[in-house]
């Protein structure tokens, strides 16, 4: 009865199959806008979000973003391990959760935002969130998501 539970268990939580691909999990995908910042003097980003007539404003808590720069690893089999190293890119970053979030094309107005809380610069964009696959293609999307860039020149594009 033992081995039996211990298969079941290892199958519950993401085992590998006997083919070779990962079982899809229920890890769970954030809904909503990414945020990339690149402009120096940005300290705070507010966005709105409408789509059919109706308009969010969730709120975005800007990040320092870091980049890897070396990885190393011990080999390429299951068993052995990366490791990497990062150094921070002078930019922010940020997610701005947006519940029930369609796949369809929604307007986002971003305003940035300097240290003493002045607008630099407001922008309206139009994006179309894709669905994320946390677990990969093979397994089911867990939500859609999109993403703004906010160049160094102040400029906005979606990502």
């Amino acid at each position: 009865m033992v081995p039996l539970t211990a298969l079941l268990l290892a199958t519950a939580c993401g085992a590998v199959t006997a083919g070779g691909h990962a079982e899809c999990t229920e890890i769970g995908t954030p809904v909503g806008i990414r945020v990339d910042v690149g402009h120096p003097d940005v300290t705070a980003v507010e966005i709105e979000v409408c789509r059919d007539g109706s308009c969010a404003t969730p709120a975005v808590e800007l990040r320092p973003a870091s980049r890897a720069v070396e990885s190393t690893c011990t080999g390429t089999g299951r068993d052995d391990s990366c490791s990497a190293r990062s150094e921070p890119t002078g930019g922010r970053h940020g997610f701005a959760d947006v519940p029930g979030l369609p796949t369809t094309p929604v307007a986002v107005t971003a305003r940035l935002l300097d240290q003493s809380g002045s607008v630099l610069v407001e922008r309206e964009i139009r994006v179309t969130p894709d669905m994320a696959y946390p677990n990969g293609p093979d397994c089911p999307a867990g939500g859609p998501q999109a993403g703004i860039s906010v160049g160094a020149d102040g400029s906005i594009t979606e990502q």
